[in-house]
């Protein structure tokens, strides 16, 4: 076996039961109603599973993002330029983008890696540049990645959040950006759930109706060409994928076998989960979604998972950015569970 090979079929964490049951007890204890608070009394005792603690938090928070090119960009499925990948890479590490300010406001530590931009950039501070290639081969006539690439993308995404993990985040947030990557994610997504491509297309950047329909196309006929040689998801994650969705998805897999808590972004990010509960499917036990994202795709995909976000903002922007909005959330949800009151603490009379 390789290391690759070992990693993969290393076992999920269990949760731990006995701290959520617990958490469910103190929640009955609590001055108000019982279930009053919804979500937020739901979101804790997940939490408190997850982090085997009665007394759950979400103070510490890693955020990354994932950067990558993408062949099939040359087939005209975008409305912009491969070059704004490499520029956003810049825009992030000089705190301009909205990941960089959504970090700072919750004094998140920040990664930006990238994977595979087409072209080479200058030493960053906070960029951490693994070029894998010049970004992905173009899907629509071969692999995007070979299997060597691929598994290389996904052990980058391993060891960011083992370097998450040795460092004790209570959280683990990860966002992707790479100018071509919502064609890539649908075409997974098609390919993974078996569904046209027109049931998942979305505009991405801003394509209008004839962009929209020449990017069904093109994913349609590229998963036709290569259908027979996508046995398994890690072979339609080789064909159709990018660098950085491989990467979350190493991410994802790997928060599991860890026990992090990892919360989900939106489409793209969503996608990623998708094949990492097809390779592991008690994965997703350690995944926190986020929001519900405008890709008219990604309602789909949560339905295969059987999740459930917790916002819906209309939010379409990648980058961990939906992610990171609901970290206030989480932090409020277990104030609330760890600092009210009891009915015997506060001599309020409990439900008779």
């Amino acid at each position: 076996m390789t290391e690759f090979e070992q990693w993969l079929a290393s076992p999920v964490k269990k949760l731990d039961y006995q701290a959520q049951h617990a958490a469910e007890q103190r929640q009955t204890q609590l001055t108000k109603p019982a279930g009053s608070l919804g979500k937020l009394e739901s979101i804790a005792i997940q939490l408190a599973a997850m982090q085997a603690s009665e007394q759950p938090n979400a103070d510490k928070v890693q955020i990354s993002v994932f950067a990558a090119d993408h062949g099939i960009a040359a087939e005209g499925i975008s409305a912009f330029p491969q070059t704004v990948t490499a520029e956003m890479i810049r825009n992030f590490a000089h705190g301009g983008a909205a990941i960089s300010v959504l970090a700072k406001e919750l004094n998140a530590d920040l990664d930006v890696i990238n994977l595979g931009t087409i072209s080479e950039i200058e030493p960053l501070t906070g960029v951490t540049d693994v070029r894998i290639a010049d970004g992905t081969a173009n899907f629509f006539h071969q692999a995007a990645m070979t299997a060597q690439q691929c598994q290389q993308a996904m052990l980058i995404g391993r060891d960011n959040v083992e370097q998450a993990n040795n460092n004790n985040v209570a959280l683990y947030v990860a966002g992707e950006m790479g100018i071509g990557n919502t064609t890539s994610a649908t075409a997974l997504a098609s390919a993974v759930l078996e569904l046209d491509a027109e049931l998942l297309v979305g505009p991405g950047t801003g394509l209008n109706k004839a962009g929209v329909k020449h990017k069904t196309k093109i994913i349609n006929q590229a998963i036709n060409k290569h259908r027979l040689q996508m046995k398994t998801p890690l072979d339609m994650l080789r064909y159709l994928g990018g660098f950085e969705i491989a990467a979350l998805t190493g991410a994802y897999l790997h928060c599991a076998k860890l026990g992090l808590p990892v919360i989900i972004d939106g489409f793209i990010a969503t996608v990623a989960a998708l094949l990492a509960r097809q390779i592991s499917s008690e994965a997703t036990q350690w995944f926190i979604y986020s929001h519900n994202s405008k890709e008219p795709g990604h309602r789909i995909v949560m339905q295969a998972l059987q999740a459930e976000p917790l916002l819906d903002m209309s939010m379409r922007l990648g980058e961990a950015s939906g992610a990171a909005s609901i970290v206030p959330l989480i932090r409020i949800a277990c104030a609330l569970h760890n600092k009210m009151a009891t009915f015997e603490e506060a001599s309020v009379s409990a439900k008779s």
